[in-house]
Parts: C-alpha cells; sequence; structure tokens
C-alpha cells in the first residue's frame, strides 16, 4: 500500500468544552497548543476556519472542515494528497481524548523521506502538541515528550538560516556610536524572523557575539564591539518586536598599516559565514529555551487578571 496513516491518541483530563476552546485558537497569535518557538509556526491567510490555506514550515496544506471546539481538518496542498486533522472527543464530564490522524499518499522516495525524516518530526511535533494541550487545560504535565537524538539533529539542521539583508536604517545606536560609521570599510547585516515566544529583550541576544563588550544599548539595539591595533569593530543587534524580525548587523573599519590590510583580508573572508552561524545558533538556543505555547499563554491570562 502507498498510503500512510498515522494516529496519536491522548486521553486530557478536562472537560472537552475547555479543550476545544483551545483548539479554536490554533494558528491565532495567543495560540496555546502549536509548539512554537522551537517549530516553525502554523499560519493561515485568514482565522481558522474553512478555506484558510497556509501550513508550517514547507508543509502546505488548507482547512477544509472545521466544526468549533470539534474537530478541523486540513488538505494538504498538491501535488501532495492526503489530510491531517485533529479532534476532540467527550469521554465524560472531566475527560476527553484528543486525536490527531494523518493521511498521505507517499510512493518511492517519498516514502523513504517520510520514514527516515518527516515521521520522527511530525510525530513529535503532534506530542507536544498533546502536551500543550494538557498544560492549558489542566495546568500540569506530568510526562512531556522528550526529543530523540534523532529529532534533535534534524532539528538542528533542518532550523532556519539568516538571509543577507540591507543594513537597518533603524540601527541608529551603532549609526551614531562610532564617528567613522560613515568611512566604515566593509559593511553587512544578517536578519531572522521571530516566531511568537522568542525574546524581544536585546539584551538576550548578547550571547550572539560572546566575549565581544557592548559599548552601548537601547529599548530595541545593543552594540557590542572593540577597537585594536589593526581594525576597530562594531556589531549591531536589532530586535524589531513589530517586524518579529532580529537583525546582526556588523560595521569595520581597517587601520591604514599593512597589518591591518593583510589581517582584514583574511578575517574578511570567513566573516560572513561566521556572523550567519553565530546569529543561526543563538537563535535556535534561545527558541529551545522559551517558555511552551500553553505555558505563555497562562502568563498572559494571570497578566490581564
Amino acid at each position: 500500500m502507498s498510503v500512510i496513516r498515522n494516529v496519536h491518541v491522548r486521553t486530557v483530563h478536562a472537560p472537552a468544552a475547555a479543550v476545544g476552546a483551545l483548539l479554536d485558537r490554533l494558528s491565532a497569535d495567543d495560540d496555546p497548543v502549536f509548539p512554537v518557538p522551537a517549530w516553525p509556526p502554523m499560519r493561515f491567510d485568514r482565522p481558522l476556519g474553512v478555506g484558510a490555506t497556509g501550513g508550517h514550515g514547507p508543509i502546505r496544506y488548507g482547512v477544509t472542515a472545521y466544526e468549533p471546539g470539534r474537530r478541523v481538518r486540513f488538505d494538504f496542498t498538491p501535488p501532495s494528497t492526503g489530510f491531517h486533522e485533529m479532534t476532540v472527543e467527550p469521554l465524560d464530564d472531566e475527560r476527553c481524548r484528543v486525536r490527531h490522524v494523518l493521511e498521505a499518499d507517499m510512493r518511492g522516495a517519498r516514502r523513504l523521506r517520510w520514514h527516515a525524516v518527516v515521521r520522527p518530526l511530525h510525530d513529535t511535533v503532534v506530542e507536544e502538541m498533546f502536551d500543550n494541550f494538557e498544560r492549558a487545560a489542566t495546568g500540569a504535565l506530568a510526562h512531556p515528550v522528550r526529543w530523540s537524538p534523532r529529532v534533535r539533529l534534524l532539528n538542528r539542521l533542518l532550523w532556519d538560516k539568516p538571509v543577507t539583508v540591507a543594513f537597518p536604517e533603524n540601527a541608529r545606536l551603532v549609526r551614531t556610536a562610532v564617528d567613522w560609521f560613515e568611512e566604515a570599510d566593509y559593511r553587512d547585516a544578517y536578519a531572522m524572523d521571530l516566531p511568537p515566544g522568542m525574546p524581544l529583550d536585546p539584551a538576550a541576544w548578547e550571547g550572539v557575539l560572546r566575549g565581544i563588550p557592548v559599548t552601548d544599548r537601547a529599548e530595541r539595539e545593543v552594540v557590542l564591539g572593540e577597537d585594536a591595533g589593526h581594525l576597530d569593530f562594531r556589531a549591531s543587534l536589532l530586535v524589531d518586536g513589530d517586524a518579529r524580525r532580529v537583525t546582526l548587523s556588523s560595521v569595520v573599519r581597517v587601520h591604514p598599516k599593512l597589518r591591518g590590510r593583510l589581517y582584514w583580508a583574511a578575517v574578511s573572508r570567513v566573516h560572513p559565514f561566521m556572523a550567519r552561524l553565530m546569529l543561526r545558533r543563538t537563535h535556535r538556543r534561545l527558541a529551545l529555551a522559551a517558555p511552551s505555547a500553553a505555558e505563555r499563554a497562562a502568563h498572559a491570562r494571570a497578566a490581564t487578571g
């Protein structure tokens, strides 16, 4: 057979109405269920409902059935075929069953990829969703899902990569931090999106350049750097909460002596790779250390009384 069927079931000790209300918040800005930021968020082109299209990460699908508080079905976008759906079924007044079913037609290389890569990731994401249902509905979770070594490796390998961007206009601090900014010999900037749950305090991102001293800081930006005998270096970490993006920008002034020119000729070849690597590593480390979606929802609820 070419059809893959994958089923996950969990009994949650909470009324179906309470768990169903959590299901209805899937993909919303305050989604308490989908395990973000450890995994790419579920996003649609409109609120959850029949006709909404989107997905999570590279997986594309649309909502084809929706019974508020009870069931939502997503059909994969062609050329993929199949569906996955989540249901909430009452067992009694204080318990319900949450079920996730995936069915898809997979042949050849796609079937091999499913078993080697997709299934362990899918299983982990679904079980973490169940964890969040349980946390949010009961306030406790006795046995959270644990990542296998394969899942950790795949998560690391598939983590988003920084993209090259123009030097940000709103990196005002680094632009005024040194009087040689306009005459700098080198500038670059790399950015990554910030899914829900990622820290927006620039101080949390200082570890991108471990060991480099902080020279200035503001509400959205921190500047690190130092002056040396061969060159002067400044780096800006700009955390834009409105655009949900963090940007690492570098500015270098090379001293005119031969030593400085030779040093920068060598370092400039590896600098772009190292800057992207350090930003990506810090991004992943902060994402994996962030509170779960259910914990964030509980904190937000407590903060609003």
